[in-house]
């Protein structure tokens, strides 16, 4: 099924990382795409990872009947790390190309991945986005349920995403060992997962969750390093006006913040489509940038006395920032923060950009707002971003 969906990621052609959290499509991703002459090493399999942990040499026997240029996709990757060393080898002596698939950049961090630098390149796959699935989906439906592959799919995506929860917690935390206290780890996402999007204060957090306050900062590097969530931090100005210090927190599907948050079986609150709406359009911001090879820096903006802009970021044509709002109307009030930023930047020209779920386009003062579905659409053709 999840075939009918035409990714966005091109093939690779030198040996590479593909990095996503768990669900986004990777292995079906690999299999369509290296469907032939393919060497591939599963390590969900039970057999193949005991029998690979055990005698990582293997993989080098294995493969030393292959001609120069052959493909070899090591899925999971992250689950031996002591692969890479043969994966290193068998590059410079064979010139076998790899394919290394993985959820977590931790264990391959602290297990020596910098002995494939300029070896191997890395690449994000992340869950599907609108130019995969088309311009006209329900909007609606996909901020509460996200875009994870299986849950779009789905009759019933808030079971999918309640199994995919714990699926993680399970797989990712507890069997790989990343915490030794699992229950405060669980409080802690879940907290974490209802602040989504806000200015992240750990000192409140740690003390919600019952733990001390560096614990919570090792709780948050788990989440990056298994590429659930990510840091989106404060543009600084050159000059010294004061300005927000604390950089926030988002998650890398709105679906997966509402299952982590305990809220799926709950109508959403208005409190609580803000924050999601924000967390969809951002992350397929993320992905066409990375797809796209632009990989412009993303930010927000926020003065001392807490006016902001949602998103900043600066391209080869300038600066960007983009209010995102839910709701029906755009009131002129939403432009402030866009305002006040050009006035700060002194940079020239701001484009400034409002997205809602109204339905028209308009131009209020000089901003450009733009309904949902449609900047979506003018983003990956590359007339927003470039």
């Amino acid at each position: 099924m999840l075939t009918m969906f035409t990714r966005q990621l091109d093939k690779i052609e030198s040996s590479a990382f593909l990095l996503g959290p768990r669900g986004t499509g990777k292995s079906t991703w690999i299999r369509e795409t290296y469907r032939k002459n393919t060497v591939v090493y599963d390590l969900l399999n039970t057999t193949e990872l005991i029998r690979l942990s055990r005698e990582p040499s293997l993989l080098y026997q294995e493969t030393a009947h292959l001609p120069p240029g052959s493909w070899v996709v090591i899925d999971e990757i992250q689950k031996v790390p002591a692969l890479l060393n043969e994966v290193h080898r068998i590059i410079e002596e064979k010139k076998i190309r790899f394919i290394l698939s993985g959820s977590s950049a931790r264990k391959l961090r602290e297990s020596g991945v910098n002995l494939l630098a300029g070896r191997a390149l890395t690449y994000n796959m992340f869950p599907l986005v609108s130019r995969e699935v088309g311009f006209t989906f329900d909007l609606e439906k996909q901020i509460l349920y996200g875009m994870l592959p299986d849950s779009y799919v789905s009759a019933n995506p808030k079971k999918y995403l309640q199994a995919y929860g714990e699926t993680y917690l399970k797989e990712e935390i507890r069997e790989e060992a990343l915490t030794r206290n699992f229950g405060s780890f669980a409080r802690f996402l879940e907290i974490a997962a209802r602040q989504n999007g806000q200015l992240t204060n750990t000192t409140a957090i740690a003390r919600d969750a019952g733990v001390a306050r560096q614990t919570v900062q090792g709780y948050f590097d788990i989440v990056v390093d298994t590429l659930i969530g990510f840091w989106l931090e404060p543009w600084k100005l050159k000059r010294t006006t004061k300005q927000v210090a604390h950089p926030k927190f988002y998650f890398f599907d709105s679906g997966v913040v509402r299952a982590l948050s305990g809220r799926l079986a709950y109508p959403p609150t208005p409190e609580e489509l803000g924050p999601l709406f924000e967390c969809f359009i951002l992350n397929e911001i993320r992905a066409y940038l990375h797809y796209t090879e632009l990989d412009y820096p993303l930010y927000f903006w926020r003065s001392h006395g807490g006016i902001e802009v949602d998103i900043l970021l600066e391209t080869s044509r300038g600066f960007v920032a983009i209010e995102l709002k839910h709701g029906k109307r755009w009131d002129k009030r939403f432009n402030r923060g866009m305002h006040r930023l050009a006035e700060e930047l002194k940079a020239g020209k701001v484009n400034r950009i409002g997205v809602y779920t109204g339905e028209r386009k308009i131009t209020i003062e000089d901003v450009m707002v733009w309904p949902a579905l449609d900047f979506l659409q003018h983003l990956w053709s590359g007339e927003i971003l470039s």
